[in-house]
């Protein structure tokens, strides 16, 4: 006699569900089904405050919109969800007329900001910026710690790789927007 056994299926969840979980650890939602990250490191977490207070103090400084950090939540694809996490995102005044309430981000961020952590992978880092263009996000900055430079993109193809000694300079809404890299990654 033989017994055939049917394989599991897993239930595809939606952003809704994730967001309705609460803090779980850090995870994205990919294609419906959750995907855990690991935790950032000190690094990271230096890096990613430099970046957001820094962008912060301007934004608010000229009302341009709302700076938010920390895996914010941005739906990239529905059915199945997919739910990406962005280390810093800015929502332009342009955009939204408030601030993000709760929920994930279902507009694409004027800016998103991610930094590389030592378990990324370039093939996952670059589905996450195709992702991230597909929705109309206009710009990505892409934060190397391990050779303190960030790559400016434009496109999934259009980009520029600035040193430690260079300036991000801003674009759109963000003109006037100067950040110095040393600053960034000052001991």
């Amino acid at each position: 006699m033989t017994i055939t056994t049917q394989p599991t299926e897993t239930k595809l969840i939606t952003g809704e569900e994730l967001y309705a979980m609460g803090d779980i650890g850090s995870c994205e939602l990919i294609d419906g089904r959750i995907v855990e990250m690991t935790p950032a490191g000190g690094e990271h977490g230096y890096l990613e405050l430099n970046i957001a207070r820094e962008l912060s103090i301007f934004v608010r400084r000229h009302k341009l919109g709302w700076v938010m950090t920390g895996e914010v939540g941005i739906f990239t694809r529905r059915n199945p969800d997919r739910v990406r996490g962005a280390d810093v995102a800015f929502i332009s005044t342009e955009q939204a007329d408030n601030r993000p309430r709760a929920g994930f981000l279902e507009l694409a961020p004027a800016l998103v900001v991610e930094i590389i952590s030592p378990s990324d992978r370039w093939t996952d880092i670059n589905d996450k910026l195709e992702e991230y263009f597909a929705i109309g996000v206009p710009w990505v900055w892409l934060v190397e710690p391990k050779d303190e430079t960030v790559r400016v993109y434009r496109s999934p193809t259009e980009m520029v790789k600035l040193g430690a000694e260079e300036t991000i300079t801003g674009e759109g809404i963000l003109a006037e927007f100067r950040l110095p890299l040393a600053e960034i990654f000052a001991d």
